[in-house]
């Protein structure tokens, strides 16, 4: 894989949204044959070691027996139809996440507690675990005839992604010491207001190279991207972070474990389809031909529905579960 500072390679699926819309092709591209919707998976916590109490119960708790509760809870990934069955709504192709939990309006749609007292936690947006996202291209490579050729283009505004000129860094890594001397003047020099208008602006490293971050990008109306080349098969390994060029090495120098966002784009050469995590979805879409849809779906592993052209994913569209 390497950067790319020409980014026409992309230039036909932005002649393919339409800028404005409010259908799902203002970022997937319009023209295909078929469209699936892979659902990220959610996150339901559960006491498995006694009765889970009600909404009502659990309100009227004291907060101690409520701490005790918590103290042996488990999290669990949780599927979009396994929700939907714990709060009494509906999973179709159109579904949005605030209406399958039955948000009431002004409530907190990213954790909702079920009828039964389960707590669910809305999915991850415009990004996929590894392992989901290596299952998703295992259907893919079969399904083009260049899977060792093709492009994956990250979207800019992910945090310490790219190096920029200012003063402040765009993150700190946690320093422990012993020393509360020590530790005192690095709180002060990380959130020193008075000082930091005097200071002089100075590259700040982000986790790909100055020549990247100031490079060319990849431009679809309201984003912009960072353009690699990239072989789609690469993505078929659940360990395809350890081989991007944008590995995040400076969090591992510290003690983290190895991480790299998922592409927000991923196409092959010969543009057979095009698989779309969007920053502000909860869903991945992959636009492709019908049996690369129907396999898609097939997939146990996998929570995926078919999608017609033109389909609305605004936030209010599920008129199903109003």
């Amino acid at each position: 894989m390497e950067w790319t500072p020409d980014p026409s390679a992309g230039a036909w699926l932005r002649e393919r949204l339409d800028a404005g819309s409010e259908t799902m092709h203002v970022v997937v591209p319009r023209g295909f044959p078929a469209y699936a919707r892979i659902f990220h998976p959610a996150i339901v916590r559960s006491s498995p070691d006694r009765a889970i109490p009600t909404a009502d119960e659990w309100v009227r708790m004291p907060e101690s027996a409520q701490h005790a509760l918590m103290a042996g809870f488990v999290d669990e990934p949780a599927s979009w139809a396994q929700t939907a069955a714990a709060f009494g709504t509906v999973l179709h192709p159109l579904a949005q996440w605030n209406r399958l939990v039955r948000t009431p309006p002004g409530g907190d749609w990213r954790t909702r507690i079920a009828p039964d007292g389960r707590e669910f936690t809305a999915p991850m947006e415009g990004e996929l675990e590894p392992g989901h996202l290596a299952n998703i291209v295992t259907h893919l490579v079969e399904h083009t005839q260049t899977p060792d050729a093709g492009f994956a283009a990250l979207w800019e505004g992910r945090g310490d992604l790219l190096g920029f000129v200012g003063i402040t860094p765009s993150r700190s890594f946690p320093t422990f010491s012993d020393d509360p001397n020590h530790q005192a003047m690095l709180d002060r020099s990380a959130r020193d207001p008075f000082n930091n208008v005097f200071r002089k602006p100075t590259w700040q490293e982000g986790i790909l190279s100055k020549e990247i971050s100031e490079g060319p990008r990849f431009e679809l109306p309201g984003r912009g991207h960072v353009l690699f080349s990239a072989a789609p098969r690469a993505f078929a390994d659940p360990e395809w972070v350890l081989h991007v060029p944008w590995r995040d090495l400076p969090a591992e120098e510290r003690g983290f474990p190895p991480a790299a966002q998922s592409p927000s784009l991923l196409w092959p050469e010969d543009r057979a389809w095009v698989l779309v995590s969007e920053v502000d979805f909860d869903s991945t879409i992959v636009a492709g031909s019908p049996a690369l849809i129907e396999a898609l779906c097939a997939d146990e592993h996998l929570e995926a529905l078919p999608l017609p052209e033109g389909a609305d994913l605004t936030w209010d569209a599920d008129a199903v579960n109003r």
